[in-house]
């Protein structure tokens, strides 16, 4: 259920468009409410989940801002990789 770290890379991540960024964002997101509400509830098994999770949020959340600050430009915009 939880979001993997593997596929969040932030490599892989720097490679998607805004629009991707943001949907990545809001599946983590949700994953990170069950994994806290399986927690809550007593039905968790692995606590390692939630790290990996918020993790990813936290990774996407970097590149989000580095775009906004003009630190990096998605490979798309700027006609070369960045």
């Amino acid at each position: 259920m939880a979001v993997k770290s593997g596929d969040l890379a932030a490599a892989t991540l720097r490679d998607k468009s805004d629009a991707e960024l943001a949907a990545e964002l809001s599946r983590a997101k949700e994953a990170l409410f069950n994994l806290r509400f399986q927690g809550a509830t007593g039905q968790l098994e692995s606590h390692g989940g939630l790290k990996s999770v918020r993790r990813d949020i936290a990774r996407i959340y970097t590149i989000m801002r580095e775009r906004e600050l003009g630190i990096t430009v998605m490979a798309d915009d700027a006609g070369e990789p960045a």
